[in-house]
């Protein structure tokens, strides 16, 4: 069982399942009676958790040895409330080299859903009008792809797991290209074009390791954020496409190559939509605005998605709260045939008012 499916699955009653994790980070901490505990904050392909390991437990002396990006299974009997997962009798073992192999390459869902998702994006890339821009494209993934392809869209609110940053560009590709069909106005290769390029600074913020599922802290992200690295890689790689002989042919295109750098370089520093949000500069164009909207409608969709895994229901059909949402969600209405847009079922029919 995944980590999202545990979290999907487990409620009020226990589960009694096993979960496979890498050990993200162990923090020793006590109660308020002065006793020790550790808690383990564990993660997979899909999602994380944390768990908490009291001092009576078994097998804490040999948790609190253990090395940091260690594989484990975790069995017991699982429930989840208001606090996360817990489980209040569990036992873990290390996973041995071939076992630790499997997990690293994800669960077959997930292995499947982000190779679809990486073929969409570059098949999306290839097919652009501008030269220069598709150009630009494949020279970034080729240089870049395998980092690209592990990289996380965020640290914590959405599509923040390994190969989430690409899951997030191609849906964003997705809306992009419908967008497209209803304002024929937009410059639909600059639009593309911003999507794969918006987050690229991201592979520096948000990555992970060839073997691991821990997030790497980088001294380049921690200082710059991913906006500022995105332009200085854009920066770089058009420099780098004008020097080819591919370019000799595009001094006299329309619009020039400069200003198709500047819209692309816009797109990126924009996207955020606000200076309070990191954004250097206010959209100010049709593609710029599309783009930010896009970029946002995802990263809520796949919270929504996120907290009806995780969110109790308080009363039926009325879930908890769940951080950065504005409100507790509800039950989505299933649609006319039966079939809900969303995993959990349609809640009670409310009570009339009148």
């Amino acid at each position: 069982m995944t980590i999202a499916d545990l979290k999907h699955e487990a409620g009020e009653t226990p589960l009694d399942a096993a979960v496979e994790g890498q050990l993200q980070k162990r923090l020793e901490k006590t109660t308020k009676k002065g006793d020790p505990y550790l808690e383990l904050t564990l993660a997979d392909a899909t999602s994380s958790f944390a768990l908490k390991a009291w001092s009576n437990h078994k097998q804490f002396t040999e948790l609190a040895q253990l090395p940091a990006n260690t594989f484990l299974r975790i069995e017991g009997k699982w429930t989840q409330n208001q606090y996360g997962l817990d489980s209040g009798n569990w036992r873990f073992r290390v996973l041995d080299d071939t076992e630790a192999a499997a997990f690293l390459s994800g669960d077959p869902e997930t292995q499947a859903r982000q190779s679809a998702d990486w073929d969409h994006l570059v098949n999306t890339m290839t097919a652009l009008g501008d030269p220069r821009l598709k150009a630009l494209a494949r020279m970034f993934l080729d240089q870049f792809g395998d980092r690209f392809r592990r990289a996380a869209a965020a640290k914590k609110n959405h599509h923040a797991r390994r190969g989430g940053l690409v899951e997030h560009v191609a849906q964003m590709m997705r809306s992009a290209e419908a967008i497209c069909g209803v304002y024929p106005e937009l410059n639909r290769d600059l639009l593309l074009a911003g999507v794969l390029f918006h987050d690229c600074g991201k592979i520096w913020e948000n990555n992970y390791p060839e073997a691991g599922f821990a997030q790497a802290v980088s001294l380049h992200g921690e200082m710059l954020g991913h906006i500022p690295l995105g332009i200085e890689v854009v920066n770089k790689l058009w420099r780098d496409l004008l020097d080819t002989d591919d370019a000799a042919s595009w001094t006299a295109l329309a619009p020039s190559n400069e200003q198709v750098r500047l819209h692309l370089l816009h797109l990126i520093a924009s996207h955020h939509g606000q200076y309070d949000f990191g954004s250097p500069t206010l959209p100010r164009s049709p593609e710029a605005f599309a783009l930010h909207y896009i970029d946002n409608l995802d990263a809520k969709m796949e919270m929504i998605r996120m907290a009806y895994e995780a969110a109790p229901e308080t009363v039926p059909g009325i879930y908890e709260r769940q951080f950065p949402l504005p409100a507790p969600l509800v039950a989505p209405l299933a649609t006319l045939d039966g079939e809900a847009g969303s995993p959990p079922a349609p809640g009670p029919a409310p009570q009339t008012l009148l």
